[in-house]
């Protein structure tokens, strides 16, 4: 495909770049801009608008030479987040006019909990991605469903170690939002010890979670995060809150069961406590998610279907 394609302007979880890196690795012309890096990802751009934090002028005046300057060197604008490059009812009139394409990828929190009205400019791109089928209860109709990817180059499965207590890990961006209190709560009533990993940097997160015996994802949402699929990356049994008619359509459409323990905050001990009492079980998820991840978190697959769909819109 030789269309030229800029993805921004954000970088969750290192997203985005890894999104654009796996294109690159097809031969595809890819880059990411982002008016700022990531915290914890300093280095993960290939254009920086820097923007500053304060002052709205200030901020469009870069926004608005970053259009003029991109828009003919670009053929598809892959957005993420519900954002684009200056207002969307500026944006989108401005790229169709230049007969340019469009890509709104919604990323969960973005579209969580919010009313179909607020998300009605879904339909001013020509396709719209979401990560998971749990994300189309709020949009019910997206172009396609693309989960997030791993550079599975980077994840060596971390053989299992049977132990007396074995270690929960549990890593939330925010404490509240992923229930941690559930978790600590329940842990506590098991013959465990826990790791609560928060607020450091994801390479001392990677480090931590791999020593886990059985992860723990979130107790509030329906679907899991980046964080699992890491773990499930390194062999490790995940346990997360999901919805099961999205469990039963991703098994439909990737052709493989979901390996993943689905609990909620009211029964987290019960679905635990298998798992704390038998290493073999452990062992058993955990191959089973790396398994998982393979067929339908490979980043090497996820950019396949980009370009599929970079093609249909061309």
């Amino acid at each position: 495909m030789n269309a030229r394609v800029l993805h921004l302007p954000v970088n969750l979880a290192g997203t985005g770049w890894s999104h654009v890196n796996a294109l690159r690795r097809k031969g595809v012309d890819a880059r990411l801009l982002v008016f700022w890096p990531q915290k914890w990802r300093p280095d993960e751009y290939d254009i920086n608008l820097d923007l500053p934090r304060q002052g709205l002028l200030r901020q469009q005046a870069i926004q608005w030479r970053a259009l003029a300057r991109y828009l003919p060197q670009t053929d598809i604008f892959h957005f993420y987040f519900g954002k684009t490059l200056v207002p969307k009812s500026l944006n989108m009139p401005i790229l169709r006019a230049a007969r340019k394409k469009s890509v709104m990828h919604f990323l969960g929190d973005d579209i969580r909990g919010k009313r179909p009205d607020e998300l009605e400019y879904r339909k001013k791109f020509d396709a719209c991605i979401v990560g998971s089928y749990a994300a189309t209860r709020w949009v019910p109709d997206p172009t396609a469903v693309i989960p997030p990817g791993l550079d599975l180059r980077d994840y060596e499965p971390v053989p299992a170690v049977e132990r007396e207590r074995p270690l929960v890990v549990h890593a939330p961006s925010d404490l509240e939002k992923k229930g941690t209190r559930h978790v600590v709560e329940a842990c506590s009533q098991l013959p465990v010890d826990l790791d609560v990993v928060h607020g450091v940097p994801h390479d001392e997160a990677v480090e931590r979670f791999k020593r886990a015996d059985i992860v723990v994802d979130q107790m509030h949402y329906l679907w899991h995060g980046v964080f699992a699929i890491e773990s499930m990356a390194y062999g490790k049994p995940v346990v997360t809150h999901l919805d099961p008619q999205a469990v039963a359509q991703t098994e439909e459409a990737f052709g493989v069961k979901v390996p993943i323990v689905s609990a909620t905050k009211d029964d987290l001990v019960e679905k635990l406590r298998p798992l704390v009492d038998s290493f073999e079980l452990r062992k058993r998820l955990g191959a089973e998610g790396r398994a998982y991840v393979e067929r339908v978190h490979d980043l090497d697959k996820v950019a396949d279907r980009f370009i599929e769909l970079y093609a249909s819109i061309l």
